[in-house]
């Protein structure tokens, strides 16, 4: 698998997507990923809001979160647990790096903004196979540091089961599966970085195991990557604190 970076100029608020696209990304080749982190795609939606607007960040987390947990301690760093996007995710996803003085939110619609961008490529290059993934970063439990994670994607199949496949022993695996999509997010996100770099976009080429599909995944495809909470294998430690849902 080989990953290349694209660099582009700092993306400003209300820039044209499909222009930054166009620019940037060079021709596409058949059963090309292209990984397009969040940030640059809330900039063009407008996602954000000035820091002197909120007059605490909490509130705005509140907001945008999914759900969310009440009478906190004091975080000296501001930052907070909760689910969005179906994502156990710092401070509902908004962002200050990078950012000017501004908070930076999720885009709005990130699965059709994913299927709007695969649509414009696939159009645009002539193409039959190409995948997308829109990415950001997110904490490990127990672990420093962050690493990449997928919001949304279009183009191909976000799982690899072995299920019902022997082991190296002939004994059939039950329920070992492959999370391609947030495997790919991470290796986009590591070769993009996390800094200065502004380098927004990476193009994945012959990365393995992934199967191609030319339409949109349908909401059950959706779902199928999403695990209940009750069903969790952390279920004891999410159920044991009383979240705040935002319906």
């Amino acid at each position: 698998m080989n990953i290349t970076p694209l660099k582009t100029h700092p993306i400003g608020v209300g820039e044209s997507l499909e222009a930054i696209l166009d620019r940037y990304v060079p021709p596409l080749k058949e059963q090309t990923i292209l990984a397009i982190t969040s940030k640059i795609i809330s900039l063009c939606q407008g996602r954000v809001i000035a820091k002197e607007e909120v007059p605490e960040k909490y509130q705005l987390i509140q907001k945008e979160a999914d759900g969310f947990l009440e009478d906190l301690p004091p975080n000296p760093y501001d930052i907070y647990l909760t689910i969005t996007n179906h994502i156990l995710i710092p401070s509902a996803g908004i962002d200050e790096s990078n950012g000017n003085g501004l908070y930076i939110m999720y885009p709005k619609d990130i699965q059709e903004t994913a299927t709007l961008i695969w649509s414009h490529l696939l159009n645009r290059d002539q193409l039959k196979t190409l995948g997308i993934i829109i990415t950001d970063s997110h904490t490990t439990p127990l672990r420093r540091g962050v690493t990449g994670i997928a919001l949304g994607w279009c183009g191909f199949n976000p799982l690899h089961t072995y299920v019902g496949k022997p082991d190296i022993f002939g004994k059939p695996l039950r329920v070992t599966q492959i999370n391609n999509l947030d495997a790919l997010a991470a290796g986009a996100v590591f070769t993009m970085g996390e800094g200065a770099e502004q380098t927004p976009l990476a193009i994945i080429h012959d990365a393995p195991r992934i199967e191609f599909q030319t339409r949109p995944p349908t909401p059950k495809e959706v779902e199928s990557l999403r695990i209940p909470l009750n069903e969790d294998l952390y279920a004891p430690l999410l159920e044991s604190v009383p979240w705040v849902w935002n319906t």
